[in-house]
């Protein structure tokens, strides 16, 4: 063999392995990606022409605080979803879980949008059926005081929300429906 041939396969093995590289390389990124996204378990549904419109009310007419085109809605695989209809914010939880899905920022908005027109924000806690009765009346009642220390966090005042026990906890719907914290804007 010729030092030609010993260099050229030297060189068309070396391109061979830097090929095989990138490919390994892209193919593990991707997989990461993939792996990192399912980790987060996070969907959001959303179509496009939905949207939360917040605006001032014609003169003389009774403030609005949402007004909805659609209904807006963030969903986790596992439950966890936020729904805006007709002014009164729904924030759907996963079983178990006291923790707001990501993308309230916009019903979130509504309410303190609201509160800032002079209302007041009625926050009530509901639980499915599923489960320890005493257990779901505690999980309730902790993700009605998350959603009202987020939006005591975000600078509504205290005095601005009012935590309120419904007469029946048990939420109408079904399981995902049922565990949600109801917020109401009233004057």
């Amino acid at each position: 063999m010729s030092d030609d041939d010993s260099q050229q396969n030297f060189i068309l093995g070396f391109v061979m392995a830097l090929i095989a590289l990138v490919i390994f390389f892209v193919i593990g990124i991707v997989l990461w990606h993939k792996a990192h996204t399912n980790a987060a378990n996070v969907a959001v549904a959303k179509p496009a022409a939905a949207a939360v419109v917040i605006s001032a009310p014609p003169a003389g007419a009774a403030p609005k605080v949402a007004e909805v085109t659609e209904t807006v809605t963030v969903v986790i695989p596992d439950g966890a979803s936020i729904r805006v209809v007709d002014g009164v914010v729904n924030f759907y939880f996963a079983t178990g879980s006291a923790d707001l899905a990501p993308g309230a920022a916009e019903a979130l908005a509504a309410v303190i949008k609201g509160v800032e027109s002079g209302r007041k924000a009625v926050i009530s806690g509901f639980h499915d059926t599923t489960g320890d009765a005493a257990i779901n009346e505690q999980l309730a009642k902790k993700r009605a005081e998350m959603v009202r220390d987020v939006l005591v966090g975000l600078g509504v005042p205290a005095a601005k929300v009012d935590l309120q026990k419904p007469a029946v906890t048990a939420g109408s719907g079904n399981n995902a429906e049922a565990r949600r914290v109801e917020v109401k804007l009233v004057d």
